[in-house]
């Protein structure tokens, strides 16, 4: 049973601020919080129903976890952040022993004001599937550890390296990768095919890449436009970007 304190904690953990001071945050869902269980990295406090917990606790046991806190169906809902609870939640500290950005040639996401959680979430599970290793934020980028990024990254936090509150512009004059800057009417993606590295960069959902970054850019493309949609939210674009650029072979 969890107690008061435990329980207003959790709680707070909705809110930035809290997940800040205390330096936690919030997954929930079963295949969320199996992966983390699995990959075995810390978990604070794992809350779910009992009947979750019996049938689940051969692995539990494998986890690195401090304390497992079993609680009812209205319990759950009161604790989530999510308008419909699931049947396991856990509290989980922040990576403490991230490593430093990577300045390598490699490929990189930089990701310019994202304001929409489902965007930061999805183009996170992007990096995750197409094996970039790394996502670089600006400061007005929304929370990466916001319950609806986790929701929607399914994971990518165990294996993609985040890092937030970034001068962009001071990453890509550092990096060794070559810039490409996603820009409406510019040059076709299908140009750059199969490139080894690179910064993708990807503006805000409404006002796109501040000029500045697009100047600075070894490149500018976009996705050619064959319909009639006037755009592309910010994380479909970075999924048909990387999987061009990244393509294993040519394919012009």
């Amino acid at each position: 049973m969890l107690s008061k304190t435990q329980n207003k904690y959790i709680r707070s953990l909705a809110l930035q601020k809290f997940r800040k001071e205390n330096k936690s945050f919030l997954i929930e869902g079963e295949k969320i919080v199996m992966e983390w269980v699995e990959a075995a990295p810390k978990i604070k406090i794992l809350v779910a129903l009992e009947e979750w917990i019996i049938e689940n606790k051969a692995l539990l046991h494998k986890g690195n976890i401090e304390q497992i806190v079993s609680v009812t169906a209205e319990e759950l809902q009161q604790l989530s952040a999510l308008k419909t609870a699931h049947s396991v939640l856990a509290v989980v500290p922040f990576d403490t022993q991230a490593p430093t950005i990577n300045y390598d040639p490699i490929w990189s996401f930089a990701l310019d004001q994202i304001k929409d959680p489902g965007n930061m979430g999805t183009i996170l599970r992007i990096a995750d599937w197409f094996g970039v290793p790394q996502v670089i934020c600006s400061n007005n980028c929304v929370d990466v550890y916001n319950p609806k990024v986790i929701q929607a990254a399914m994971g990518a936090h165990l294996r993609v390296h985040i890092f937030e509150h970034q001068d962009l512009a001071a990453f890509i004059q550092k990096s060794k990768s070559k810039a490409y800057a996603c820009v409406l009417g510019a040059e076709s993606v299908y140009h750059y095919a199969s490139q080894k590295e690179g910064i993708i960069l990807i503006g805000n959902e409404s006002n796109g890449l501040d000029p500045m970054l697009i100047k600075l850019a070894d490149h500018a493309l976009s996705i050619p436009k064959m319909g009639g949609a006037e755009s592309l939210n910010a994380a479909v674009s970075a999924g048909i970007i990387c999987s061009i650029l990244k393509a294993p072979v040519k394919i012009l």
